[in-house]
């Protein structure tokens, strides 16, 4: 008797433990989801309107792409740092840039400038069909290229290299976006494009960061400035 008695102790207890997990894990779900939809109204609220953007917000969960330690943090609309001196950029800027390079149907191919924490890449993957990334940190480039895989994205193909090159290997491209602050518009980046390709990026004007968007057509490129914006340093080679 005394041993049924333990064994049942045994029993409940264990028991208990896994229902006490498992309600940790809902808990830890819904503050996930909540925060997610009240990021998604302040993106409305700041002039998201892209209901293809919004979507993709939600299907790609932020705090898959933080640091552990910042995962609580995930969906307040602010960057974050990755390490590396890197940051993920505030929700905000990645949802603009990506509404602003989507402004036009059937664009298939995109090739993103600076993979960082992947999370950017995992947004264009909702929006177009192809997605090309490069990384110039081969630490960063390994860590986010294994996190792309583990999560399943088969369409994103991430590469380490020089951004400044770009990727002729597939150009040319629908689209380009550049995820660092170049101190000019690279002339290879625009070649790369297709005839009536476009390019976002934060252009470094004198210590004056500006949301670029660039369109390419028969007579040239056309430039429009969107806004002021802090992104870090794009810099040329790369680094072990």
């Amino acid at each position: 008797m005394i041993c049924q008695i333990i064994l049942y102790l045994i029993n409940y207890r264990k028991n208990m433990t896994n229902i006490s997990n498992n309600e940790k894990l809902l808990n830890t779900n819904q503050f996930m989801s909540e925060a997610q939809l009240q990021l998604i109204e302040i993106l409305k609220n700041q002039g998201i309107t892209n209901k293809k953007i919004l979507d993709a917000i939600i299907k790609n969960p932020r705090h898959l792409f933080v640091e552990p330690a910042l995962k609580g943090r995930a969906y307040e609309n602010k960057p974050l740092p990755i390490g590396y001196d890197q940051t993920i950029s505030q929700p905000y800027i990645v949802a603009k840039m990506s509404q602003i390079i989507l402004e036009e149907d059937n664009m298939n191919r995109v090739l993103e400038i600076g993979t960082g924490s992947g999370y950017q890449s995992a947004i264009l993957s909702s929006l177009f069909k192809k997605v090309y990334t490069i990384e110039r940190i081969e630490s960063l480039y390994n860590k986010t290229s294994d996190l792309l895989k583990r999560l399943g994205y088969k369409n994103i193909e991430c590469f380490f290299g020089d951004g400044f090159k770009g990727l002729s290997l597939y150009a040319p491209y629908d689209a380009i976006m550049i995820t660092a602050s170049p101190p000019n518009i690279p002339e290879i980046l625009i070649n790369q494009l297709k005839s009536t390709g476009r390019i976002i990026m934060p252009l470094n004007q004198k210590g004056q960061q500006k949301l670029l968007r660039i369109k390419k057509n028969k007579n040239g490129i056309l430039k429009k400035i969107i806004d002021d914006v802090f992104f870090v340093p794009m810099l040329k080679g790369t680094q072990k």
